[in-house]
């Protein structure tokens, strides 16, 4: 190969990387402005030795809409279960 293909191909890896990391950020900080604001959000419910499903619960942000979620499935005898944050659901 020669010296400028080299050192294209280089350049080349250099700016697909780039674009990756650049991806990937957008992609965080969107889920982490998601967990903070309030809304409907959807959680897969770990129920251990149960049967696991999904389930949507409002709330102020993702922590509170858990909590919400989890009580009410505690009332409601599912005292093995935990609610896992998949994400807020626009609309």
């Amino acid at each position: 190969m020669t010296m400028k293909r080299v050192l294209g191909a280089a350049v080349g890896g250099v700016a697909v990387a780039v674009a990756g990391v650049a991806l990937a950020a957008n992609f965080t900080s969107s889920k982490q402005a998601d967990f903070f604001a309030a809304g409907r959000h959807q959680f897969y419910v770990w129920c251990a030795g149960g049967s696991d499903f999904m389930a949507l619960q409002n709330g102020a942000n993702a922590a509170d809409a858990q909590m919400k979620l989890y009580n009410l499935e505690k009332r409601t005898g599912k005292i093995n279960c935990w609610p896992v944050w998949q994400g807020r659901i626009s609309g």
